[in-house]
């Protein structure tokens, strides 16, 4: 089987996080290969080294990739996502090698506790991204966000991607992605978020997020949506991808929604295998 590129762009401060989900995904893919392509503008060599050492005992392949800070300098960001690191992975196409036709982008706040080839072979029909909306509970969130911007599909979430790079390189103008940054800064409240939506939101192949963009916060509206049907025993099955939007994170102490205890189980697995003297 071919081996399922990984992208994620972060800053330092999201190194640990960034770890514990790659355990989760060794863990749960046990037959796939995986290659790592992280875009940043400041980690340090030395800080990769847990994450390198992590990623040789998976046999996964690491390829860090310094994006000049000043690509996105007068970009706005907000209190709740203050890195611009949030805004490389629209232009992966441009930030990454050529011969990389296909890429899944995952951010680093996440849990992968089922298999992701499904998603990875999953038929994007021409589309440049593939993305869920998180409806349901947030369903007046979804109608606001397509009022406020002005866009007839609902709000997909930026923090899966299944992307199409070959075609972003024909698609997608980093001048345009400047200029609406420029002339918009003001009003863009999830800034990446916002521009994906707005710029390339009719480009977007839908995804169920109940699978692959699972909101973590909002279990019961799941089960309620579903009829009974979501419930904890369904999505430990079925999901897999578990992701903690928001602003409480599981990682930070007294984090007390449902799926918390599973995050740090996954934390400790990840703590206990990157223990010096420890083996598979």
């Amino acid at each position: 089987m071919d081996t399922i590129p990984i992208l994620t762009t972060l800053d330092k401060n999201y190194l640990p996080q960034l770890q514990v989900l790659l355990c989760s995904l060794h863990v749960n893919n046990p037959a796939d290969s995986f290659s790592l392509w992280l875009l940043h503008s400041d980690i340090e060599e030395k800080e990769f080294s847990g994450l390198r050492s992590q990623c040789e005992r998976y046999g996964y392949s690491f390829f860090p990739v310094q994006v000049d800070y000043e690509l996105f300098q007068d970009a706005p960001v907000t209190r709740q996502y203050p890195n611009k690191e949030m805004y490389y992975r629209l232009l992966a196409p441009f930030l990454l090698p050529g011969e990389i036709k296909r890429i899944l982008y995952l951010d680093p706040d996440i849990l992968v506790i089922n298999p992701l080839r499904p998603l990875w072979e999953t038929d994007m029909e021409g589309r440049l991204f593939a993305a869920a909306a998180h409806t349901g509970k947030t369903e007046l969130v979804n109608s606001v966000n397509k009022l406020r911007l002005g866009t007839g599909q609902d709000y997909y979430n930026s923090g899966v991607l299944l992307m199409d790079l070959k075609a972003g390189r024909q698609d997608i103008s980093p001048k345009e992605v400047y200029n609406f940054v420029e002339q918009h800064r003001r009003e863009l409240l999830l800034p990446d978020q916002d521009i994906l939506n707005v710029l390339y939101g009719e480009r977007i192949l839908p995804l169920e997020d109940v699978l692959w963009n699972y909101d973590a916060r909002n279990y019961s509206s799941y089960v309620l949506r579903s009829g009974g049907l979501w419930d904890m025993e369904w999505v430990m099955e079925h999901t897999a991808i578990l992701h903690f939007c928001g602003k409480e994170k599981p990682w930070k102490p007294n984090y007390r929604r449902r799926f918390g205890v599973l995050y740090r189980h996954y934390m400790q697995l990840t703590r206990r295998e990157l223990e010096p003297g420890s083996s598979d």
